[in-house]
Parts: structure tokens; C-alpha cells; sequence
């Protein structure tokens, strides 16, 4: 599967084995092996060995990612060391503020990078960082980033609005994916659905998220609908080339290759 295809993006803690082994058996597009956040400081060797191992098991078609310690953490070399050579398909690198921490994890590691931009400096280099050596995504990290920004804790998203739509368009202009931030509220799924919604509104390819039980929305909300897939194909055998009329609307190549590329996202995840 093509990053860009992934919809649900499965951060889980690398220490907790029974959570990697019920990875297997979601229909998430990527599980994140977490050596960061959800691990404590005394168990980060024990996570590290926990990965490798399950990395070395796999997990089927899904994706599979490992988030290092930020740079300057006592294990952050040594996990870039351990990831070479893995079945790791991606290195996620949190607090990214520059491009040159992406291109000394992937110079290191040999695995393509996804930055996390969780900062006002990460916001502002993101254009930077997007183009830089080895950066193959970029996942909002809300929550740190909203306390950089000093926002409320209750506050929504607003003022979240500039710098997701900085993030998109960095990695647009740089030709990789981009992913939303996590939805914190395990109990809301009407929230979930409302966030993921206007993630996909703003031009997210998917969700990071934090539940296994948060999967089945992000999957429904980022993937292609029956209705779109039936006017993509509809679209695409009815066009001629140049501008032509379209079922009440105008249409030209752009639409096309829109349709195909709706079409091949469906098919990589199984629509």
C-alpha cells in the first residue's frame, strides 16, 4: 500500500504485547510501534526489543511504522541503529523543527521518514522539512502544538486552522502525504467522526489515531464511498479529452485523473 492510500494510523505503545498482537487483526492501513510517549523511561530498551520482534513477525498488508525518541534522547541513536535493515516501512521522528533531523534519522536508520510537526517552529519549517532528504509524510501532532501555541484545552480547532493548512499544503507542494493529528476523547465517536470529517475537508489523506475502536470511523470517513467510486467510473467512461460537459457540470483531464486516483485508493485498501 502507497502511504497516500492509508486512512487509519494506529499509534500503539511497542512495550504492551498483547495490543501489537490485536493490531494484527484490525483493518487499520498502519500500526505505529510507539517508543516514545507511551512508553515510560525505565522500559524504552525493553519497547525497542519488543518491536524489533514484532516487526520481525509483521503485520500482513498493513504498513508498519516505529516512533522513535526525539533527537537528543538518550535512545534515539541507538534506536536508529536497531531500525536499519528491519521490516520497519517508515520511521516516525516527533518534534521536527528541521529538515536536517529527518535527513540524519533516514541517513542512519535507511528508512523513510514521517515528521511529526508539533511546534510553532515545525509549522513554519514545514515547507523546508516536507522537501527535504528522506521525508516521505508529515502527521500533525495537535496536542503538543496546541500547547506550544498556548491554546485553551477546551478550546476547538480553530485556532489549529492556519497550521493544518500550512502542513497540507507543504506537503503538497512537496509530493508526499500528510496525516491529521489524534482525536483524544475515547467516548465521543460522533466527535471522532466530526474531526475526521473536517480533516478530509482540509485535504488529510487520513488519521493518526490512539484506539483500536476509532479505526472502523477514520477507515469510512477517509475511504472512497460507493457513490463517488460509481461517479469516478461513470466520469471516466464518458470523457473524451479537453473540456466537455459531465452530468451538468464541466469536466476536463484534471477530473479524470482524479477519478483514477479515487479509483486506485479504493482498490489499495480493498473498496
Amino acid at each position: 500500500m502507497l502511504l497516500r492510500h492509508a486512512r487509519s494510523l494506529l499509534f500503539l505503545p511497542a512495550s504492551n504485547p498483547r495490543a501489537i498482537a490485536k493490531a494484527r487483526t484490525l483493518p487499520c492501513d498502519m500500526v505505529i510501534l510507539d517508543l516514545e510517549d507511551a512508553v515510560a523511561d525505565d522500559r524504552k530498551a525493553e519497547a525497542l526489543d519488543q518491536a524489533l520482534d514484532a516487526l520481525g513477525q509483521g503485520f500482513g498488508t498493513r504498513l508498519a511504522a516505529v516512533r522513535i525518541n526525539i533527537e537528543g534522547a538518550a535512545t534515539h541513536g541507538r534506536e536508529m541503529i536497531a531500525l536499519k535493515g528491519t521490516a520497519a516501512d517508515y520511521v516516525v521522528l516527533p518534534k521536527v523543527e528541521h529538515p536536517k533531523q529527518v535527513k540524519d534519522v533516514f541517513s542512519v536508520s535507511q528508512k523513510p521518514v514521517i515528521a511529526m510537526i508539533e511546534s510553532a517552529r515545525g509549522v513554519l519549517a514545514a515547507n523546508a522539512i516536507a522537501a527535504g532528504e528522506g521525508c516521505a509524510g508529515l502527521f500533525m501532532g495537535n496536542n503538543d502544538l496546541r500547547r506550544d501555541l498556548g491554546l485553551p484545552d477546551n478550546a476547538g480547532r480553530a485556532g489549529l486552522g492556519l497550521a493544518m493548512q500550512t502542513v497540507v499544503l507543504a506537503a503538497r507542494a512537496a509530493g508526499i502525504a500528510v496525516f491529521d493529528g489524534v482525536f483524544n476523547r475515547l467516548d465521543d465517536e460522533a466527535g471522532l467522526e466530526a474531526e475526521c470529517a473536517e480533516g478530509h475537508a482540509l485535504g488529510f489523506d487520513g488519521k493518526t489515531l490512539i484506539h483500536p475502536a476509532q479505526v472502523p470511523v477514520a477507515n469510512q470517513v477517509f475511504g472512497p464511498d460507493a457513490q463517488a467510486l460509481a461517479d469516478a467510473r461513470r466520469l471516466i467512461e464518458a470523457a473524451t479529452g479537453g473540456a466537455e460537459r459531465f452530468e451538468g457540470r464541466m469536466i476536463e483531464t484534471m477530473h479524470v485523473e482524479q477519478a483514477r486516483a479515487l479509483i486506485a485508493r479504493a482498490e489499495a485498501v480493498g473498496g
